[in-house]
């Protein structure tokens, strides 16, 4: 099942793409990676859907990317007594720890660790921020406010303070008997959310020692500013629009995506582009241009994927998102400015045996019109740099590890097969020339380049380049 186009597909799964006929029917459209969103759902429903994608996984003989995105941290006031209140432009209201209803004049605001941190002038947002609040004066748990954009609030709204570093811990008790369980099932990325600083990552990493790689959601604007050393601790970044533009301006949030899918592609990381990006199809079967236009931008940043959330999750037209989801990536990158934009982003290489033997790989494919680029990896680092360069023809990825395999599905050009560990040069050249032909990147007399690092399966060890020709007899 080779995709025809580079960049990957996450669709999430919930209550209207749950059963094996409909998870399967989402892959055959384009999802290359399926997100089990742990804010929703029971245990029970992310195992099921979890054994059906290994179950189609199987069926397939594809390697397929499984992601467990972390709730997080939920900040909200408490309830009201007659379950909402209308705020208005110059009232005062006050936020408190006090153990009742609230009224139109207070609410709880049940974080001390919050209400610690309020000065005057600090703004809060309440409702994905449809109402706004300005801190006036803050003490010992509690903090008074003018509103200053009015509107109706009820039980349990969130709450957003920007520009303030929050002393909340980014995994809560439930993230980790979360975390437990998907580690325990086998998932092969965790998204972490609520990240505010590089040491926020630390505490996930020991947890998941090593069982799946981590993908860290940006979505406050404290993290934009240790944007370089939060990529560097990430396996991987997701670009979580619907968040972020909650404490950004909307002007601001376009080109914060681009400043940070480039610091991903220069740091040779996968970047993942969400939120809101068919939203229109969760109740109709057809996106709207801008939409449309939304999804292209991100192909033409160079994200490695691009995600749907309720759109598969809950909406009236899963398949549908997948399939035109689909389309427009292929269109985009069927675009002559495509390729002209992607060779004008190349980072500079490292300098190191690995980077030049990729950079190098890249050139040679695109000079000797090679079929494919073919490397050989056992922890992904060989084949995270051939995409980091966006070659011209597709990455062959080829791995004895079905781990590695499955995690490779969200970058960007990837095709991974897992095979049995290879004991010479002649052989890689004979399985990289099998494998290319049967999986219908190349034909007879095509010529494919293939990537190693000798000793072979010495990770990071990229150190070998090779022009093979496929054969008729392969």
């Amino acid at each position: 099942m080779r995709r025809q186009r580079n960049t990957k597909i996450l669709a999430t799964l919930g209550p209207a793409s749950s059963t094996p006929e409909r998870i399967a029917e989402l892959f055959r459209a384009g999802a290359d990676v399926f997100r089990l969103n742990f804010s929703h759902g029971e245990h029970a429903d992310h195992r099921q859907r979890y054994e059906a994608i290994r179950q189609l996984e199987r069926d397939t003989s594809r390697p397929i990317g499984i992601l467990m995105d972390l709730q997080g941290p939920k900040l909200r006031v408490g309830r009201f007594a007659d379950g909402k209140v209308t705020l208005t432009q110059g009232q005062r209201f006050r936020f408190d720890l006090e153990d009742r209803r609230g009224d139109v004049t207070r609410v709880t605001l049940p974080h001390p660790e919050v209400l610690s941190v309020l000065t005057p002038g600090t703004e809060l947002l309440l409702d994905d921020g449809k109402l706004r609040l300005r801190v006036e004066a803050s003490g010992e748990g509690f903090a008074e406010s003018t509103v200053t954009v009015g509107g109706t609030l009820s039980d349990r709204k969130g709450v957003n303070v920007p520009g303030v570093i929050l002393p909340v811990e980014p995994l809560t008790e439930k993230d980790r008997g979360d975390l437990r369980f998907g580690l325990d099932l086998g998932v092969d990325w965790v998204a972490q959310s609520f990240v505010q600083r590089p040491e926020d990552i630390a505490e996930l990493r020991r947890l998941v020692a090593g069982r799946a790689a981590i993908m860290v959601k940006l979505e406050k604007p404290a993290a934009i500013e240790k944007l370089e050393e939060i990529v560097e601790q990430s396996d991987a970044i997701m670009v979580a629009r619907g968040d972020l533009g909650v404490e950004s301006p909307p002007e601001d949030v376009p080109s914060l995506q681009k400043r940070i899918i480039a610091m991903c592609r220069q740091k040779g990381k996968p970047v993942v582009v969400a939120t809101q990006m068919l939203e229109s199809m969760i109740v109709s079967p057809q996106p709207t241009r801008a939409e449309a236009s939304d999804v292209a931008t991100a192909v033409f940043d160079g994200a490695d994927a691009v995600m749907l959330s309720a759109e598969s999750a809950s909406g009236a037209y899963p398949v549908e998102a997948v399939r035109m989801m689909d389309r427009i990536v292929a269109r985009t990158e069927q675009e002559p400015s495509y390729r002209r934009i992607m060779d004008a982003q190349h980072p500079e290489p490292e300098e190191t045996a690995a980077d030049a033997i990729t950079k190098a790989a890249a050139q040679v494919a695109h000079t000797i019109r090679a079929a494919a680029i073919v490397t050989y990896t056992t922890s992904g680092s060989t084949a995270l740099r051939a995409a980091r360069e966006r070659p011209e023809v597709p990455i062959l990825c080829l791995t004895s590890k079905l781990d590695t395999a499955r995690r490779m599905a969200v970058v960007w050009g990837m095709h991974a097969v897992e095979t049995p560990d290879i004991d010479n040069l002649a052989e890689m050249v004979e399985k990289a020339c099998t494998i290319a032909r049967q999986d219908d990147f190349a034909k007879p007399g095509s010529r494919i380049v293939v990537t190693a690092g000798v000793p072979f399966g010495t990770p990071g060890a990229t150190n070998l380049i090779r022009i093979a020709w496929v054969s008729e007899d392969r």
